[in-house]
């Protein structure tokens, strides 16, 4: 009898009456969690309690490995991987094991890696690895599962060869959750070694490196990041709340720094909290952070962005920039960032290079496109801008910065009738934003309808009753 089970039935028939399920429910939920790992391994009943322990001293690690296949391959999609707990709370956790093998396998000048806004165009979807891996241009896939039972995880996963469709390797893992951080770094080291790839002693440190020792501030950070990612104001508020819980865990906590420096960067930048009051925070987390670890990227990064956008130190600015992508070559959004800086400095050409390197690094990215659009259109080529734009409406046609991007190129043009509905469209897809009306009104008062602009004025002027609102006088 397979030890989970022997353990739920001993459990049932304990005489100590407190030692025994408290209630029928209780019991029901264990057994859904057996369920769930029988479904997530069909051969799990029928492996004998012998097999399944006889390497518990090697970490408990069942292998299915196979050949790799001839020749090099050098590019990757890590897909996100499946949550198959009974708790949809536990999305934060796959998402961010997959994130975190993600970025550390993006730091290896051999392999280029899908970044995490392409791959996770995925998610959810019922897809063929082979299909996913021909539409991004690379020669592998990996993909998988994760269970999270009570305080273990068992992760299952694959790579495939885009060529032929052949298995390169896959392994199923079952580890406590409190070894989460050396599994990430096998899984990626084993990846490395699956590709073929030659690490250098520097190499290896950088998929082995640790930002903390503590799990539960670890945890706190995924789920930061996790809230982070969804760009909303609701989820940046809890972003910067998971972000301060995981630095309270551990105050050296560098990685952390940055993540509370990105989150209260994009809650000042998009107006949700007065600038003035968010930003001076931003920074100060952005350099916490780098007195914790100057070799952290995405500090410098954080940094880079606070001081183009708020504090207009254009050298300062350019040297974070610089440094940030000497430690880590392969971040889009770095690449995307920098773009708008080298813009406002009038440095075109150099801006337009770093965003298509940026949307060669993730494609999908609906921002990352729009950012294209965007370079194009502080560049005065509006034509480009729409081109763009329109590409980017087939990647996510609900985007709402598409339709901004319409309505100020066309708007530069003059073509007030095609950039009105264009604003239109923004408004209503935000639910409207101080930004999307603000652009509306714009336009309605550069193509003289006076009456229309007025009422976008009240608009913003009832909404600032209740919530920020930038004026400029």
């Amino acid at each position: 009898m397979p030890p989970e089970v022997e353990a739920l039935v001993l459990r049932a028939l304990a005489k100590d009456k407190e030692s025994r399920y408290q209630t029928a429910g209780e019991m029901s939920s264990e057994l859904r969690h057996l369920k769930k790992l029988i479904e997530f391994d069909p051969d799990w009943s029928k492996t004998t309690l012998a097999e399944r322990y006889s390497q518990a001293s090697h970490s408990n690690k069942l292998s299915r490995h196979t050949p790799a296949t001839s020749g090099a391959i050098d590019s990757l999609a890590i897909l996100p991987l499946t949550n198959v707990s009974a708790d949809p709370s536990m999305e934060y956790l796959s998402d961010g094991i997959t994130e975190s093998i993600i970025n550390s396998l993006s730091q290896l000048p051999q392999i280029r890696v899908m970044a995490r806004a392409t791959v996770f165009r995925y998610k959810n979807k019922d897809i063929d690895p082979q299909d996913v891996g021909r539409e991004l241009g690379v020669r592998a896939v990996m993909h998988g599962k994760v269970l999270q039972m009570a305080d273990m995880l068992v992760i299952r996963t694959e790579m495939v060869n885009i060529a032929d469709g052949s298995q390169i390797w896959g392994e199923q893992y079952k580890r406590r959750l409190s070894d989460i951080l050396e599994l990430q770094e096998e899984i990626s080291k084993t990846i490395s070694e699956r590709l073929r790839v030659k690490l250098t002693g520097e190499e290896e440190q950088l998929l082995t490196r640790r930002y903390t020792e503590n799990i539960e501030a670890y945890q706190l950070y995924l789920k930061g990041r996790y809230f982070w990612s969804k760009r909303t104001r609701e989820g940046l508020r809890k972003g910067v709340e998971y972000f301060k819980q995981a630095i309270d865990r551990d105050p050296t906590y560098a990685l952390a720094y940055a993540g509370l420096a990105d989150a209260y960067a994009f809650l000042g930048l998009h107006r949700v909290t007065p600038p003035h009051d968010i930003l001076p925070k931003a920074r100060a987390a952005a350099v916490k952070a780098l007195q914790i670890d100057n070799t952290l990227a995405e500090a410098h990064s954080a940094l880079a962005n606070i001081k183009t956008i708020y504090d207009w130190d254009w050298a300062g600015a350019e040297n974070d920039f610089k440094r940030s992508l000497q430690l880590n070559q392969k971040d889009a959004t770095t690449h995307s960032y920098y773009a708008n800086y080298l813009a406002a400095m009038g440095r075109h050409e150099e801006a337009m290079a770093e965003t298509y390197r940026a949307q060669e690094l993730d494609p999908l990215s609906p921002i990352i496109n729009v950012m294209v659009g965007y370079t194009a259109f502080l560049k005065r080529d509006y034509v480009l801008a729409i081109e763009q734009c329109r590409k980017t409406l087939e990647i996510e046609p609900r985007f709402f910065w598409i339709r901004m991007g319409f309505g100020w190129a066309y708007e530069e043009m003059g073509m007030f009738e095609r950039a009105i509905p264009e604003f239109e469209k923004a408004v209503e897809l935000t639910g409207g934003t101080m930004g999307t009306l603000a652009g509306l009104g714009h336009a309605y008062g550069l193509a003289g309808c006076k009456q229309e602009a007025l009422e976008i004025i009240r608009k913003l002027q009832d909404k600032s009753q209740q919530s920020y609102v930038h004026t400029r006088s």
